[in-house]
């Protein structure tokens, strides 16, 4: 298969994952018994540099800022998959770091999160390499 394909694949897994993670990363089921933590975590309040947070608004931020990190590698990816299959040969170090930074979060998901994470990362994975890969076996001109 060519790189655009799996750049393509790639795009729409990455979508997937920041419109689900964005929507979902702030839930939490009863069962697991977290209602007190999280109340505190909402509750209580400090100065940082003058403004005055939670630990909730520091868990918020982090949870959208891996949402927009996610949305904008959709993009990146999208926008890799139209790239002439020779510029992306000459772009080996670029495509290689997208796919090492995401081997990295597969890791990062394995050893912290659960399965859901895991299986997208990973999938994510498979496809940046495939790319990585696959466009660097083509020879510029």
């Amino acid at each position: 298969m060519k790189a655009s394909v799996f750049y393509r694949i790639a795009s729409v897994l990455l979508l997937l994952f920041a419109v689900a993670h964005t929507l979902a990363f702030s839930q939490s089921d009863p069962t697991w018994g977290v209602d007190a933590l999280l109340s505190s975590m909402r509750s209580i309040h400090f100065d940082v540099q003058g403004f005055s947070r939670t630990y909730w608004d520091f868990f918020v931020a982090a949870g959208l800022s891996v949402g927009v990190f996610y949305l904008f590698a959709a993009i990146l990816a999208w926008q890799l998959r139209g790239v002439p299959s020779a510029t992306l040969a000459l772009m080996r170090v670029t495509t290689w770091a997208f796919a090492l930074s995401f081997a990295a979060i597969a890791v990062v998901s394995w050893r912290h999160l659960f399965m859901i994470p895991i299986a997208f990362s990973i999938a994510i994975t498979i496809c940046l390499t495939a790319a990585a890969w696959t466009s660097a076996k083509v020879v510029a001109p």
